[in-house]
């Protein structure tokens, strides 16, 4: 990435700082906290998205897409499960990501007779930094990641996508990203937070370059509130470079 779009990522997430910190403090004052929206009120994750028209509400219990219709999955996990689909090293990856999953589910690849190839995602997202260490440890084993048609990857679940050696989305796959809470507690003093967010933030960007992701994708991280979400159109996906496999 040249300076110029590292200076423009970082100039954003400045930005983004300083208003968190005047929010984080009305916030502590007020006894609520929300980040910031901008533009009009987003529609449904039913509707489909258009250039422009990209970002959607985003209720996990309520606002997720349909499922491929071609196989029934039942409730997804409200952990992230790992499940074997076959003997070819294809294997599945569902549910939230929550504290402590990377080190659970690393345990179990360890452990799992048959070597993985390649794993499906499927996650309304979770715990960032868990989402981070999934990824580069998928990178060092050389796995690689998938998302399907009619299913989901949304919040921190694109940076456990990032990871992949591979990466493959088919033709009605959802990607999306929003901002992040980086802290246990929202209602910290305002810079401590702030500061938590900063280092969050800086982890992320840094991790996206490691994995060859622009990190200007950021961009639509940063402005997208964490009750909706941006959705990447698969131009998008190309031009950040999350797409390794267009066949």
């Amino acid at each position: 990435m040249n300076r110029s779009s590292v200076s423009r990522v970082l100039m954003g997430v400045l930005i983004f700082q300083l208003g968190i910190g005047v929010l984080l403090i009305l916030g502590d004052m007020q006894g609520n906290f929300r980040l910031p929206s901008f533009g009009p009120d987003a529609p449904r994750l039913s509707e489909p998205v258009r250039p422009g028209d990209q970002r959607r509400q985003f209720e996990p219990a309520r606002d997720m897409p349909r499922l491929d219709p071609e196989r029934d999955p039942g409730d997804l996990p409200t952990r992230l499960t790992l499940t074997q689909t076959d003997t070819s090293g294809l294997w599945r990856l569902e549910g939230a990501i929550d504290d402590g999953d990377a080190e659970r589910i690393l345990d179990q690849i360890a452990k799992a007779e048959q070597p993985l190839d390649t794993l499906i995602l499927q996650s309304p997202g979770g715990s960032v930094r868990d989402a981070l260490t999934l990824g580069r440890a998928l990178r060092t084993r050389e796995i690689g990641t998938r998302v399907l048609q009619g299913e989901y990857c949304f919040s921190a679940c694109p940076y456990l996508f990032a990871g992949g050696i591979t990466r493959s989305a088919e033709d009605g796959a959802a990607i999306g990203v929003h901002q992040h809470y980086f802290g246990e507690n929202t209602l910290l003093p305002a810079f401590v937070a702030v500061e938590d967010i900063q280092r969050g933030q800086g982890e992320v960007m840094v991790y996206l370059d490691e994995m060859g992701i622009d990190p200007l994708v950021m961009q639509h991280a940063l402005t997208t509130p964490s009750d909706e979400i941006y959705v990447l159109l698969p131009e998008e996906l190309q031009d950040y470079g999350f797409i390794t496999d267009t066949n």
